[in-house]
């Protein structure tokens, strides 16, 4: 589970800062059409993956494929933030 939310949680945190407008300020985004689309889709995108947090699995199967998938998952996902930041 700890594998699993940490996943989830940089997921989210890679999506807020790849979303984010290219300007600093967050008024920015009106000037050009591809910020309104990119910082809408990056909305959707990070709340679905917050609701998703919040779902556990519903079986053994599920525990197992994070089991199973975490220690190699997580890890690629921590070089991904890195290099995206």
């Amino acid at each position: 589970m700890a594998v699993r939310t940490a996943f989830i949680g940089i997921l989210i945190v890679i999506t807020a800062r790849v979303a984010g407008p290219q300007l600093e300020h967050i008024w920015s985004i009106w000037e050009t059409p591809s910020d309104v689309v990119r910082v809408a889709l990056g909305v959707a995108v990070c709340s679905w993956l917050l609701v998703n947090l919040f779902i556990v699995p519903r079986d053994l199967g599920g525990y197992r494929t994070w089991l199973y998938l975490g220690p190699i998952l997580l890890p690629l996902a921590i070089l991904v933030a890195v290099v995206a930041w």
